[in-house]
């Protein structure tokens, strides 16, 4: 049988894993665990030979308050890192920020929230939502940036580890092109993709410029840098948390559904619900010692 590691990771602020915890886990598999401790209290692997669905890591997960990531030993390591960004790696959605302040923001945000759970097809939301912010000016988003728009937690040392470990980081989003250029620029993104809004006279028209992006632009950017990079699915890793990343997530060789819809949380291989974004590098196997910029 393959060898499976199984990751544990906690929210420091709310649980504390412990040996003791550990030990306890590992007394309840068949055959040897080997126990590697990525983080103190925080994070740890639990490498063991299969069966992969265990439902013995499963329960001891909820009881320790703890997210679980199960995946082969041997394909762990990832090379390309391809992420929503709308609250995944920001805390916000760019579109219902930018209809507050034309006033609109109940409005726009109980459709955000029905498209995100899959409830409304995306483009024909994102156009219905769009077309309510004709007439805002542009300035608005520099002053979004500026004010309110921000990072999630671990966003930074996610991209700067992944990156400095020889990885391609992609933001691929459903949002817009002017929030994504600024959040690959904090971060250092090797690149990024969003719809365009089409501008007349500094204010929006209230129009999308095909192609929309969507679920479907998704998936093909996340095919299309594999296929550039040369790399097999094993070595791909995805984020989001909404329904148009559900696609990609399941492309992946590591699909992660991050503080997601329910729809999302169901369909990823792994749900990150405790931990911040730096999850992802414990999924990969890299300690906090390793951690760049920390």
């Amino acid at each position: 049988m393959p060898a499976y590691v199984a990751t544990l990771v906690a929210n420091p602020a709310e649980t504390e894993l412990s040996d003791a915890a550990i030990a306890r886990v590992t007394q309840g598999l068949a055959g040897n665990v080997e126990t590697r401790w990525l983080a103190p209290g925080e994070a740890v692997d639990l490498i063991f030979v299969g069966p992969a669905a265990a439902p013995e890591l499963r329960a001891a997960a909820e009881e320790l308050g703890a997210d679980l990531i199960i995946q082969p030993l041997e394909t762990r390591a990832k090379k390309l890192l391809v992420a929503d960004m709308d609250s995944t790696l920001i805390g916000q959605e760019c579109i219902d920020e930018l209809a507050e302040i034309a006033g609109i923001g109940a409005r726009v945000a109980a459709i955000t929230e029905r498209a995100m759970r899959g409830e409304l097809e995306f483009a024909a939301a994102l156009r219905e939502r769009v077309g309510l912010l004709a007439g805002l000016p542009i300035a608005v988003i520099e002053k979004l940036l500026a004010e309110r728009i921000t990072l999630n937690p671990g966003a930074r040392t996610l991209a700067a580890t992944f990156r400095a470990r020889g990885g391609y980081f992609a933001i691929v989003s459903g949002g817009f092109v002017p929030f994504t250029a600024a959040v690959a620029a904090w971060l250092g993104a090797d690149e990024h993709r969003a719809n365009r809004l089409e501008i007349a006279d500094g204010r929006l028209t209230g129009r999308v410029l095909a192609p929309i992006q969507g679920a479907d632009a998704k998936l093909a950017a996340l095919r299309e840098l594999r296929a550039r990079l040369g790399l097999p699915v094993s070595a791909t890793m995805a984020v989001g948390d909404g329904a148009n990343d559900l696609p990609m997530l399941g492309e992946a060789g590591l699909g992660l559904a991050y503080r997601a819809k329910p729809k999302v949380a169901a369909g990823a291989h792994v749900r990150v619900e405790r931990g911040d974004l730096t999850a992802l590098l414990y999924a990969m196997g890299v300690s906090r010692a390793e951690f760049a910029g920390v």
